[in-house]
């Protein structure tokens, strides 16, 4: 009889690419993968080889989802968790559930931190912050595995609670698709493409300063693929400025096709800003896209982004609210090949050579 583990997230399992790499090794490994989320009303139809739970919820934002979601989550997890499960637990705003059901069970709970949750700029300051501070130290220490995305962020949780989580970095495989022409995708052939993708398109993210950059640039179009809290406000600011011919919005689509718009960009952004701890030693996963796709990149000089960029020279890095200094490196990176580079990357940041720390740590439990 295969061993069950259930995944949780709060978000709603179509793009989170990240665990859907983690469900699908354990799924090679022997497990049976059973993964909770939530519905969302743009939520899209999933064909998963695994088990998918979408919850409904009567709230979408704030503190009334937070607290209605750990208790559909605790209920959840006890109706379909035995003694014989286990359990893992994805970002903070899952693991006080998973961790009062894997105590109750007497059952291994893994928890996955994809990022410095407490760090993250939409909860500074507030009172939920405070919350999810008392929910992490009573819970972090008492944890025996722990994954995080980053070494950088691993060394914040050592400095906070005494505990170093082990590292793997959200790398995802090569992409095996057709690309298709910028004529099949709807995007002009004599221009210049900047693009930047994700669904954490949000504040101090360097969006405004990119639509800024492009703005002033001749020949030149803004793709920005995905969805965040920033998108809102930059659609009402391009209307506003009459960008439409300078900046492209595309809703969030499935992997495969956001990895067709990258295959056929120019250059990729990254313009993070060092205005939180968080943002300060992020590692996004579009990083490892660009790479995949031979796109090179301009950032900014967070630390881990940096650290790719210029040790394996695909790129430039750049203050992002310079904007002379960021439309200069955007136009020189565009005419730079950084083939040879960008292969050499591929080569040594791949999710063939990632996975290797996972399977032998999951396959202690089998």
């Amino acid at each position: 009889m295969k061993r069950k583990i259930i995944i949780s997230t709060s978000n709603d399992i179509s793009t989170d690419n990240r665990v859907n790499k983690v469900a699908v090794l354990l799924e090679d490994l022997g497990y049976e993968v059973e993964w909770i989320g939530r519905e969302m009303k743009d939520s899209v139809e999933l064909h998963r080889s695994y088990l998918v739970r979408r919850m409904k919820l009567w709230n979408s934002k704030g503190g009334f989802f937070y607290a209605e979601f750990q208790i559909r989550l605790f209920f959840e997890l006890l109706f379909r968790c035995n003694r014989k499960s286990m359990l893992l637990s994805n970002d903070l705003d899952t693991l006080l559930p998973n961790f009062l059901i894997s105590r109750f069970f007497g059952i291994p709970l893994v928890y996955d931190s994809h990022e410095y949750f407490c760090g993250v700029p939409e909860i500074q300051g507030r009172w939920v912050q405070r919350i999810w501070r008392v929910v992490e130290g009573f819970i972090f220490p008492r944890l025996e595995h722990i994954w995080t995305v980053n070494d950088s962020i691993a060394e914040l949780y050592f400095k906070d609670y005494g505990v170093r989580p082990k590292v793997f970095r959200n790398i995802n495989p090569q992409p095996k698709i057709q690309p298709s022409s910028r004529t099949e995708l709807g995007l002009p052939r004599d221009v210049k493409i900047a693009i930047n993708q994700g669904s954490g398109m949000n504040i101090d993210r360097g969006l405004e300063e990119a639509v800024e950059a492009i703005s002033g640039m001749e020949g030149w179009l803004l793709l920005l693929v995905g969805s965040g809290d920033a998108i809102p406000k930059l659609q009402t600011l391009v209307r506003q400025k009459g960008l439409n011919e300078k900046v492209r919005f595309i809703p969030r689509v499935s992997y495969s096709e956001l990895l067709q718009y990258t295959k056929v960009a120019d250059v990729g952004l990254s313009l993070d800003k060092d205005t939180n701890i968080n943002y300060c030693y992020s590692l996004p996963n579009k990083l490892f896209d660009y790479i995949h796709c031979n796109l090179p990149i301009v950032s900014s000089k967070v630390v881990e982004v940096m650290k790719i960029v210029e040790n394996y020279g695909i790129g430039q890095t750049v203050d992002p609210e310079n904007l002379p200094a960021l439309r200069e490196a955007l136009h020189e990176v565009s005419l730079k090949s950084y083939e040879s580079n960008l292969k050499m990357a591929q080569r040594e940041l791949n999710w063939e050579k990632e996975q290797e720390l996972l399977k032998a740590f999951y396959a202690q439990f089998l």
